[in-house]
């Protein structure tokens, strides 16, 4: 368990996903099937062969800035202007010398004149200047007092405390200066990042293009929503779930190759043709040990070869993750719980380092389990759960939903994020401190 106060990730047992993983040899056929004799690979470390089994896309495109947002930055943005770009009032009121400022106070100072914002700058002596929010100051000007602190006499304005040096002005370059690093690459970018782009002038950006995806669904049992159902069929709910889940992420294009039956030339013809257009594929269903489970077999068929076939992890045990022709694959089951698990955990950081991002882990919180569960040694389970805020400002409460069915629905539904039960642990008690993941679409 996650002691009170740690922070996440902390635990050694989540170890370093940077860490470099010994290369072992790939998966041989008779080991893929869930039921067979291979190993079974702790999920933190079949995480971390995952991730490190990837090569980061290369290739860059620019885009406006309209279009960059979520988009992955390729090259490290350096300021090419100061901001702000001259000094400025930072206030309504008004700009004046103080070394024209002689004698006791109070003092009784003409007014020169006005500058807004986008006036064009003036040159001037002594006098006070009316000077509204944003207007670019005067070389002269060194202060600038609030309007509110002003007593204005028809065309003067009278001071009774002299104000400090370079007040209520935005000095040039105090925000940002020239040569500044202003983004990393393998940032995704954010509106608030776009606007400090646009405050350089830039209105487009270089940044690696998006990730090919192929989506496919295997299931003879599987028929798509909207069409007619058999007694014996059951409606295709993973390729909706993972194909909008993809489409949150504006790094990535994805391609669906809709559903194909059980039928493994099928599932390797389709597997062959999607490699050849895809960077990365992703099959949901037909992984396990079954007579009528194909992906394994196809794989191996058309050449392809596995890093990891079992994961000491609930649910998604008999996941697959390989490549083909090329092409990252990932197998993940055809239940739904286990399918969106293992899509998060497995597929999707290693999805983010193709993509060329440098942040790919799981954001996991500390939250305190608002249930009891008996769990057995040795796996990792990722469990559904729903978020609450706790009283007196302590870790938020989370419940867990649907008692861990890898097939659950409504449980996926409701929601609020996944919970992570440590391998070391056989129960969890009401009011431990655990981590979990935010689901936030």
């Amino acid at each position: 368990m996650i002691t009170p106060g740690q922070s996440p990730g902390v635990s050694t047992w989540l170890g370093d996903r940077s860490m470099k993983v010994r290369p072992e040899p790939s998966v041989s056929p008779q080991d893929c099937g869930a039921g067979a004799s291979g190993a079974v690979i702790p999920w933190n470390v079949a995480a971390a062969k995952s991730i490190a089994a990837v090569v980061p896309l290369s290739e860059t495109e620019r885009v406006d800035l309209f279009q960059a947002r979520g988009r992955v930055l390729c090259l490290e943005a350096s300021a090419v202007l100061p901001s702000p770009p001259f000094d400025m009032s930072a206030m309504d009121g008004y700009g004046v010398r103080l070394q024209s400022l002689r004698g006791p106070a109070p003092w009784r100072i003409r007014i020169q004149g006005r500058i807004a914002a986008g006036d064009a700058p003036v040159s001037t002596g002594d006098g006070a200047w009316r000077v509204l929010t944003g207007a670019r100051m005067p070389d002269e000007l060194d202060a600038v007092v609030m309007q509110e602190h002003c007593e204005v006499d028809g065309d003067h304005i009278i001071l009774r405390e002299l104000p400090a040096l370079g007040r209520h002005i935005r000095k040039a370059g105090e925000d940002v200066k020239i040569g500044d690093i202003l983004l990393k690459s393998g940032v995704a970018l954010t509106s608030r990042m776009l606007g400090l782009l646009a405050g350089q002038g830039s209105s487009q950006i270089d940044v690696i293009r998006k990730v090919r995806i192929g989506l496919v669904s295997t299931g003879s049992e599987l028929v798509e929503p909207g069409m007619p159902r058999a007694d014996h069929q059951i409606f295709n709910t993973n390729r909706v779930m993972l194909r909008t889940a993809l489409d949150a992420y504006p790094w990535v294009e994805t391609v669906d190759f809709g559903i194909v039956t059980d039928d493994r030339r099928l599932i390797a013809t389709t597997l062959r043709e999607a490699a050849q257009h895809c960077d990365a594929l992703i099959t949901t269903g037909g992984v396990s040990a079954g007579d009528a489970d194909h992906i394994a077999g196809a794989i191996f068929d058309e050449g392809g070869s596995f890093d990891l076939m079992k994961v000491a992890m609930r649910p998604g045990k008999p996941l697959k993750v390989g490549k083909l022709n090329g092409s990252l694959f990932f197998g993940l089951p055809g239940n739904p719980n286990a399918a969106l698990v293992t899509f998060r955990m497995i597929a999707l950081p290693a999805l983010r380092r193709l993509a060329g991002l440098k942040e790919v882990d799981p954001t996991w919180q500390p939250a305190t389990a608002d249930f009891d569960y008996d769990k057995p040694l040795g796996r990792t389970e990722f469990v559904p759960v729903s978020f609450s805020t706790a009283p007196n400002g302590q870790a938020g409460l989370v419940k867990m939903l649907g008692r861990g069915s890898t097939a659950s629905l409504r449980s996926l539904a409701d929601a609020d994020g996944i919970a992570l039960l440590t391998p070391q642990t056989s129960r969890i008690k009401n009011g431990d401190t655990i981590l979990y993941e935010p689901i936030f679409d």
